[in-house]
């Protein structure tokens, strides 16, 4: 028997590296004003005690879950995000961004969640090319296949998600300058609770990579609205940590490098 064959999206979402990317998703989202003031809003990972921490194993074991997990896993997970959506919802005290006071927002608007989904989707095949290889049209085109399958689960309308390579770069082009994103404050107020997870010490070194990796991943002009910082000596850091990760990708034994949920279903696809 040859070798299995597994979806793209198995492929990418089955590497633990991918959280040196998560935080160049998140970044990306809160750049939408209505993103960033429902998280303001209604999550209290900034006030809660290990509330960063707790926040990325709850939305990474959904991811999971939606990638890997029996179909009535993947219903059940979708139903409970679908239930916590229906619960944010409000709108803008002060104009933000471009966003008029008064503008109301819901994490159920197709719009917010076309914009999330295209964060995710871009920032993983990217840092997937950046620290294991590089993915073929024909791969980029097929996670972008599968991974649009999650329309129906979040109640999107049939095509409103890319579903190649080329239709998730020409959306993402068109989010950067449809002047519908903004940095505001409330977002660089929570993109330092995001890069900066309390306690300090605890994940340390591991934080400060991925603090480096994902202002290195950046868009420029979105790290420059951030306000990081990025000189040559910072671009020569990334580059060292990103031959170092690469390095280390491929000497790791598998029980290291994915996910137990991943090699669960590797297996039972044998």
């Amino acid at each position: 028997m040859g070798r299995p064959t597994y979806p793209v999206s198995w492929l990418v979402h089955r590497e633990r590296l991918l959280l040196l990317g998560w935080g160049r998703a998140i970044l990306l989202q809160l750049a939408h004003p209505l993103v960033a003031r429902a998280v303001a809003d209604h999550s209290g990972f900034r006030a809660e005690r290990l509330g960063g921490w707790r926040r990325l194993h709850r939305t990474l074991g959904a991811m999971l879950r939606l990638t890997f997990g029996e179909p009535e896993e993947i219903a059940s997970t979708a139903r409970r995000i679908n239930a916590i959506h229906a619960g944010v919802r409000g709108g803008l005290a002060r104009g933000e961004g471009g966003f008029a006071p008064g503008t109301a927002y819901s994490a159920c608007d197709p719009a917010l969640l076309r914009w999330v989904h295209l964060t995710c989707v871009d920032s993983f095949l990217l840092t997937y090319e950046v620290y294991v290889r590089a993915l073929t049209a024909s791969e980029r085109d097929a996670y972008c296949a599968e991974t649009a399958e999650s329309e129906s689960l979040f109640g999107m309308e049939p095509g409103s998600l890319p579903r190649d390579g080329r239709e998730l770069d020409d959306a993402m082009r068109a989010m950067y300058g449809s002047g519908g994103l903004a940095i505001t404050e409330t977002a660089r107020t929570l993109a330092r609770a995001v890069l900066f997870p309390r306690p300090a010490w605890l994940g340390w070194p591991f934080t400060a990579a991925v603090r480096l990796s994902t202002i290195g991943l950046l868009p420029s002009d979105v790290r420059a609205g951030y306000g990081f910082a990025w000189s040559p000596r910072d671009a020569h850091r990334f580059a060292r940590v990103v031959r170092g990760v690469r390095a280390l990708h491929r000497v790791l034994p598998s029980g290291l490098r994915y996910w137990a949920i991943a090699r669960r279903a590797m297996r039972r696809a044998v």
